[in-house]
């Protein structure tokens, strides 16, 4: 396990993060299991943990806090704010009164006084940034919460947010979390960028593109029973129609089959491929991991120490070229200009 520091802050982390998003009802409910796995990837040398009060509503953050209790101090604990936690409408978004409530909640499930990086989990375009953060900045005086950061946020927002906090003298956002993988190259435009230029790390999510990095969606093959992409998930449902009738999906399936061919090449399997191309761009400070279980913890870690070269990088831009993305990748800003509304006279 490799350790970088988180921007300019002086705090090193692993290279590796564990994302708990499957601990809970929507992944994982086995607690106990679940303090297992965030036991061994300690154990392996993570010492930076992600979650946000979103995830199965709460329960991630407390399995997360019973299993840590031992060990706080040995870890940097992340968590996130912003999405809707009730049909109430003002538990929700950026607003001062949100947040205020919001990381007292968190701060009760985790089971700690303070939490390391306090983050905002989606851009409110509906408040301003300025309160957004003059209301985080009194959680940072106040002890409560050590560094702020953004998750997802365009680069145009990433940018005003850090001229924001010069007007106002406030604290900054001191690392961004965006979508990245070999599937979502599009962030390579401007939001590295924009991070590099700010002095921001950059710990990105969904390094595997939803699973399909790992090879579980092959063609000819049925999607695994479980998988988010099988035909009986809560995906799927979602989506009202099976994963073969995504018109995206020959093209994510002739372009697995390529990469497959480049990590057979590389000696390595598809998932290290994946891990160890999101880890060589030079912004990224630490890779998101986020297993449901043991085993594929294990087939996680086993990427951690990975360096792709020069020709296998060079490989993998002819099947994803820089800065785009591959179809039926979304990236959620939902930006209200594109709406029709504000587009036509």
């Amino acid at each position: 396990m490799q350790y970088r520091k988180l921007a300019r802050t002086g705090v090193e982390v692993s290279s590796q993060c564990l994302g708990s998003m499957m601990f809970g009802k929507l992944g994982n409910p086995d607690h106990e299991d679940c303090a297992r796995i965030i036991g061994r990837a300690l154990d392996a040398g993570i010492n930076f943990i992600d979650t946000a009060d979103v995830y199965s509503r709460g329960e991630s953050e407390e399995i997360v806090g019973k299993a840590i209790k031992d060990r706080r101090d040995e870890i940097v604990l992340a968590t996130k704010c912003f999405t809707p936690m009730s049909e109430e409408r003002n538990q929700r978004g950026g607003s001062r009164r949100w947040i205020v409530q919001a990381v007292e909640d968190s701060l009760r499930r985790l089971g700690t006084d303070h939490i390391d990086l306090y983050q905002v989990h989606r851009h409110d375009w509906n408040t301003d940034v300025e309160e957004t953060l003059s209301a985080l900045t009194d959680l940072v005086r106040q002890g409560k919460v050590l560094y702020l950061g953004s998750s997802t946020y365009p680069a145009d927002w990433i940018v005003e947010a850090q001229w924001a906090a010069r007007r106002r003298n406030t604290e900054r956002f001191v690392c961004e979390q965006p979508q990245y993988s070999i599937f979502a190259r599009s962030i390579e435009k401007a939001v590295l960028p924009a991070c590099e230029r700010h002095d921001m790390g950059v710990i990105p999510w969904s390094p595997l593109a939803g699973g399909w990095l790992t090879g579980k969606y092959r063609r000819g093959q049925e999607a695994p029973s479980g998988s988010r992409y099988a035909d009986d998930s809560a995906m799927a449902r979602r989506r009202g129609h099976a994963l073969e009738e995504d018109p995206s999906t020959p093209v994510r399936y002739d372009a697995v089959e390529r990469l497959v061919q480049i990590a057979d090449e590389a000696g390595i399997s598809l998932t290290q491929l994946a891990l160890g191309f999101v880890d060589a761009h030079p912004a990224i400070t630490s890779t998101i991991i986020g297993p449901r279980t043991m085993e594929q913890l294990d087939g996680l870690l086993g990427a951690a120490d990975i360096t792709l070269d020069t020709a296998t990088l060079d490989a993998i831009d002819e099947v994803v070229r820089p800065g785009k993305d591959i179809a039926g990748i979304g990236h959620m800003t939902g930006d209200p200009s594109l709406r029709p509304e504000n587009r036509r006279r």
